[in-house]
């Protein structure tokens, strides 16, 4: 029964509210988990069935009050396009259907003017379903529902005009769903009703509405849009005609001419620059004649040389006759020249001669080359002269245009206008004509794909799928309930509790004992008067204060003998002769377990002695010793001897010192703290193997903080499934000196039983079997 192994203790530790930690050990975390679930399972299985239970129940419940309703179905199809030719005649933009418009069509569908055209149509407001006649969950909502709101009006059949009511409109939508079929353009209808030929009918009704609608509303529209068309048309018309007699009446009264739609001065201007051009062209080609002319003529014309520019001049010299004719006879004396020159020498007579008559020849050359550069000279100045005068024809013109350039903007702007307004009544006589051959066309761009028919079974309530979600939420709400008080449930249940949270070994775990009568006490003969002096017998306990006796080998019994043996074996190693027994809380058993610890050592033959400290509340005094004059108050103001206060227990040889309460003690501390406490324990140190102190609790008092310098360690009570973990570590924090010398805690009133649900580590270890086999017995 020890659990004092700590490494076994911190392998399998437990948090403060019972749930396990991460097992960082190999393997240790899916083995926590799971033995967790099926100790929370064996916990709180009663939680859990109890709220399962319940929802089941509450889905039996609306399955059975929740009347059946039918859904029925019906398709429509949104696109039937035009033929091409059409849409392009088309008055009305034909786009195609994106998410935004389909969205509206479903906005349509769902409409109040939809709902209403039905409700009139089918006569629907005498039908039980919306009527609220019935006796159904909806019909109780409906009626409920108008009382909840402030000012509303009391829904009746119909108002005034024969309109349907707002509740009956809202009932009706509620029936009504419609959605799209995917990512296409089709739309499927849906409505419930009680009765599922009502509901097909009521589907089909709402589905013909809508494409009668639609045919309406393109009715319509085209036909306010051919209206609007001839109006505009005529007013265009009108317009342009209009603009066309203003243009005509401007030119007539600024004398504005055109010929080849353009005006006279525009075209003046163009044919006098042409000729400006052609003069200045003239004009260039006559100076670069009369400068080659120049050139040519400051060469000197004795020199021999000068003739080599003579091909210069251009077309001229080639042309001229008396140069062509002066030009052979110049080379043909050249030509002697050189022939004489060649026979006689250059000095010849004959040959000079030839050279004179040469040289007369190039100056006759060059005198008709002077005449012919005084006519290119004369051309030169009348081609100048006449672009002189084009140039000043030019600006006449121009500023002669200028004058007009105002009327010129002003009839443009009439003109622009008249074509513009021409070409809109040729646009829109075009789009009327395309219109009115539109209208022969009566093609419907929505219809009905797949009428809706009864629908053979009911669409809900679901009685697989209301019972699986009552079940399901059941199970799921109360594993939910029986976690929380799982986590709420902040009380030790396990040895590794203790370990974890205290840090300390956990010493034994103590059965709960059965209340059980206890049997009569042997008649004894009274004693005399110096008998009772000589020995004071203690009273006969009650069945729990003698099971150690009574029961050795019962499994308390056992649980005791761990307690003493972790005393024998502490590992500190320091002296364990006085030990107390505290608790944090009252009632926790600790009087119960010094009583059975003292007993357990003076039925193995050793001197104990069992002394009660609790001053305030005696109760082991109460037990064993009612009628005890003196005890530990008397033994130590020295009233009494400590002989004459000790009472024994012939069955185990136990002493016992009591404690006397004879009125209300103020300073309780102040006395287990005194010399004279201390020196009686120092006298019983001598006497006794082993002396056993009941402690008052740490919580409600402060004198088990006095007995630090009488008592050699400590062992804390703790009562299992009742006393709080924040208590405990309250009490051990404001009395440090004690928890030094704690050596361990023990866990009374163990449910060894409900202790498998706790500790899913060791739960075979609690079986009554193995006791059984070693001829133990149980609690």
């Amino acid at each position: 029964m020890l659990q004092n192994n700590i490494q076994h203790t911190d392998r399998l530790r437990l948090p403060a509210n019972g749930l396990p930690q991460s097992a960082k050990a190999d393997g240790g975390g899916i083995s926590d988990i799971i033995n967790f679930g099926i100790g929370l399972l064996r916990r709180q299985y009663l939680v859990i069935l109890f709220t399962a239970g319940l929802a089941i129940a509450a889905s039996l419940l609306y399955l059975r009050l929740a009347p059946p309703t039918y859904t029925a179905q019906v398709q429509i199809l949104l696109a039937n396009p035009r033929p091409q030719f059409v849409q392009q005649q088309s008055l009305l933009a034909e786009t195609a259907f994106d998410l935004n418009q389909i969205e509206t069509q479903l906005q349509l569908l769902r409409s109040k003017g939809t709902a209403v055209a039905v409700i009139n149509q089918l006569k629907l407001a005498d039908d039980p379903d919306f009527d609220g006649s019935g006796l159904s969950l909806q019909s109780l909502w409906q009626r409920i529902r108008p009382w909840g709101s402030a000012g509303t009006k009391k829904a009746g059949p119909s108002d005034a005009q024969g309109e349907p009511s707002e509740g009956l409109v809202d009932a009706f939508l509620s029936r009504l769903s419609a959605g799209r079929v995917g990512f296409s353009n089709v739309i499927e209808i849906s409505f419930s009703s009680s009765n599922a030929a009502r509901a097909a009918e009521i589907a089909n009704a709402v589905a013909n509405a809508y494409v009668a609608d639609q045919l309406n509303a393109k009715f319509e529209a085209n036909r306010r849009a051919t209206s609007w068309l001839q109006e505009r048309l005529r007013d265009l018309g009108d317009q342009a005609i209009a603009a066309q007699r203003a243009v005509d009446v401007y030119k007539v009264q600024n004398n504005i001419v055109s010929l080849d739609g353009k005006p006279i001065d525009e075209q003046q201007i163009t044919e006098i620059n042409n000729r400006l051009a052609a003069a200045r062209a003239q004009t260039s080609e006559a100076t670069a004649k009369l400068a080659r002319y120049e050139t040519l003529l400051a060469s000197d014309p004795k020199n021999p040389s000068s003739m080599a520019n003579l091909d210069a001049i251009g077309a001229d010299a080639l042309n001229s006759q008396i140069i062509t004719g002066l030009r052979q006879q110049y080379l043909e004396l050249m030509r002697r020249e050189a022939e004489l020159a060649a026979k006689v020498g250059r000095d010849h007579l004959a040959v000079v001669n030839i050279r004179n008559r040469v040289r007369e020849f190039r100056v006759s050359i060059f005198d008709e080359v002077r005449r012919l550069a005084e006519v290119s000279r004369s051309e030169f100045e009348l081609a100048k002269q006449r672009q002189q005068e084009i140039e000043k024809q030019l600006s006449k013109a121009v500023s002669q245009s200028r004058s007009v350039n105002s009327a010129e903007l002003t009839i443009k702007d009439l003109e622009s206008r008249a074509k513009g307004l021409r070409a809109l009544y040729e646009s829109f006589q075009q789009r009327y004509m395309g219109s009115a051959q539109q209208e022969s066309f009566p093609i419907s761009e929505t219809r009905v794909l797949f009428p809706a028919s009864p629908p053979p079974s009911k669409s809900k309530p679901k009685t697989r799928l209301v019972l699986t979600l009552g079940i399901l939420g059941g199970l799921a709400l109360g594993i939910g309930l029986a976690l929380l008080r799982d986590l709420m449930d902040r009380v030790f249940r396990t040895s590794s509790q203790v370990e974890s949270v205290l840090e300390l070994p956990c010493l034994s775990l103590v059965p709960l004992l059965p209340v059980r009568k206890s049997s009569k006490p042997p008649v004894r003969l009274q004693p005399t008067a110096d008998d009772d002096a000589q020995q004071r017998i203690v009273s006969s306990p009650t069945a729990i204060h003698r099971t150690v006796v009574g029961m050795p080998l019962s499994r308390y019994t056992e649980a005791i003998r761990s307690i003493k043996l972790a005393i024998d074996h502490n590992p500190a190693k320091i002296s364990s002769q006085v030990i107390g027994i505290t608790s944090a809380l009252p009632n926790e058993g600790k009087t119960t377990i010094a009583a059975s610890l003292a007993q357990l050592i003076g039925h193995t033959g050793k001197k104990a002695i069992i002394v009660d400290c609790d001053l305030r509340n005696p109760s082991l005094s109460t037990i064993f010793a009612p009628k005890a004059a003196a005890g530990i108050l008397e033994v130590a103001n020295g009233s009494r001897s400590l002989t004459e206060a000790i009472w024994r227990d012939p069955a185990t040889n136990l002493a016992f010192l009591p404690a006397v309460r004879r009125g209300p003690l103020l300073h309780t501390s102040e006395i287990l703290c005194a010399d004279t406490i201390s020196k009686l324990f120092d006298r019983l140190r001598a006497d006794y193997d082993y002396i056993i102190v009941d402690l008052p609790p740490l919580t409600p008092l402060v004198d088990v903080r006095a007995t630090s310098s009488l008592i050699d360690c400590y062992i804390l009570v703790v009562e299992w499934g009742r006393t709080k973990i924040d208590v405990v570590q309250h009490a051990l924090h404001t009395a440090p000196n004690i928890h030094e010398s704690l050596i361990g805690a023990v866990l009374s009133k163990t449910d060894t039983k409900a202790m498998a649900r706790y500790d899913g580590h060791r739960s075979y270890y609690y079986h009554d079997s193995h006791y059984i086999r070693y001829g133990l017995t149980g609690s």
